[in-house]
């Protein structure tokens, strides 16, 4: 599986990169028809805490699956955003059988 990640607005630490790539990356656990990851993260202006973004789409043939939210840390929206991925996952691969 590829995966691509872009961010907006900011400059990120290696450390970032690596969580995004270590999360990402278990994704294949839940199918092994995944051809890509497209993650993007981004700080939205604005007053509020809760202004960074983080989406992530995951390319299978036939359907792609994505997943967009605001946190106060891009790691916190990692964790949360990929563990409703596999929730999604899970989901597709029962209805394919």
């Amino acid at each position: 599986m590829k995966i691509n990640i872009q961010t907006l607005d900011f400059s990120p630490k290696q450390d970032l990169l690596d969580l995004v790539n270590e999360k990402v990356e278990k994704l294949e656990r839940y199918s092994d028809r995944i051809v890509e990851s497209r993650v993007v993260l981004r700080v939205e202006k604005s007053d509020k805490r809760d202004n960074k973004i983080c989406e992530i789409r995951v390319v299978i043939p036939g359907n792609d699956l994505f997943v967009s939210k605001k946190f106060e840390s891009f790691e916190e929206g990692i964790h949360k955003v990929t563990d409703t991925l596999q929730r999604q996952l899970k989901e597709w691969k029962e209805k394919q059988g």
